[in-house]
């Protein structure tokens, strides 16, 4: 990251960045393999117990899940900071030369 403190790369790492957290929310989603597993813990997350078995019981690809409304809320951008994951822009941000 030495060399891209002088660049604005701001744009580009929001992009790599959303990536990154819809791949991060598929690989979640996928390692809750189970119907009764995605269903506990879309409740813990805090979606009521009759949208999340909806949820659970989809059937469409990982990928597509990934990006729904409902994964995008509860598993937030916090919570995955909370969880110990770094994204680029935050420690761009922190480390970028200001001219």
């Amino acid at each position: 990251m030495n060399y891209f403190r002088l660049a604005d790369m701001q744009k580009l790492l929001k992009s790599i960045d959303e990536w990154y957290r819809r791949r991060l929310r598929m690989v979640i989603w996928k390692q809750w393999k189970q119907i009764k597993t995605k269903l506990r813990h879309l409740t813990k997350l805090g979606l009521n117990k009759s949208k999340a078995w909806q949820w659970a019981n989809i059937r469409k690809s990982y990928w597509h899940t990934a990006n729904s409304f409902i994964l995008a809320t509860t598993i937030t951008t916090d919570r995955l900071r909370q969880a110990g994951y770094i994204f680029m822009l935050d420690y761009y941000q922190k480390v970028r030369v200001k001219t």
